[in-house]
């Protein structure tokens, strides 16, 4: 027995249905997309530092120093890997302090009695700025914790690392070595001249 199959009469109907759905949804999707906010600007290697000011655990406004070599570093307390590097990074600290290192490290934590508390647990010797409506973490682009920069004493961004770093291992203190023995933009200046000066004569 030979059965024959013919092609349902509302198919091309439901075909133009299913076109329009799509084409609708199309539209629904792309005017979201051009709806969302920009996404923030970040700050990369070889760019220079953006500057801001936040306040310490004790409310008063700091800004990173100007003409040293920092380590900024963009944390939270419930940030397990940002747990991790903050022992080795308080060893940096000893090290290199007297050297002339500076460490930032800004917690984006919303309650500061939270930053306190795991400030005197972990007994961080460094300055901790509090971002609490992390206004400067998207000022730099960072939402992927912990992150940070090493920038140089003109300003420029040398390294910029994603997540836990052990902050005493040795391509991370070789490069600090390298930027705390590297003139400043003064101190170089007056090198260049005296290296004119020696080949003029």
């Amino acid at each position: 027995m030979n059965v024959s199959i013919s092609g349902h009469p509302d198919a091309p109907s439901r075909i133009f249905r299913w076109l329009l759905l799509l084409g609708i949804l199309a539209a629904i999707g792309s005017a979201v997309w051009f709806a969302l906010p920009e996404a923030p600007a970040s700050v990369r290697q070889g760019d220079y530092l953006t500057e801001f000011s936040l306040p310490d655990v004790k409310g008063v406004m700091q800004s990173v120093p100007k003409g040293e070599v920092v380590l900024l570093n963009f944390w939270a307390t419930w940030c397990p890997p940002c747990r991790r590097e903050i022992p080795s990074m308080a060893r940096l600290h000893d090290k290199y302090a007297s050297q002339g290192l500076k460490i930032v490290a800004v917690s984006v934590d919303q309650r500061r009695h939270d930053l306190i508390d795991f400030m005197k647990e972990y007994r961080m010797p460094f300055q901790v700025l509090h971002d609490a409506d992390s206004t400067v973490s998207r000022q730099y682009g960072v939402f992927r914790y912990p992150e940070s920069f090493l920038i140089g004493r003109d300003g420029k961004v040398v390294r910029h690392l994603i997540g836990a770093v052990d902050w005493m291992s040795e391509p991370i203190t070789r490069t600090i070595d390298g930027m705390l023995n590297e003139p400043s933009g003064k101190q170089r200046s007056v090198q260049d001249g005296g290296n004119k000066a020696e080949q003029g004569s």
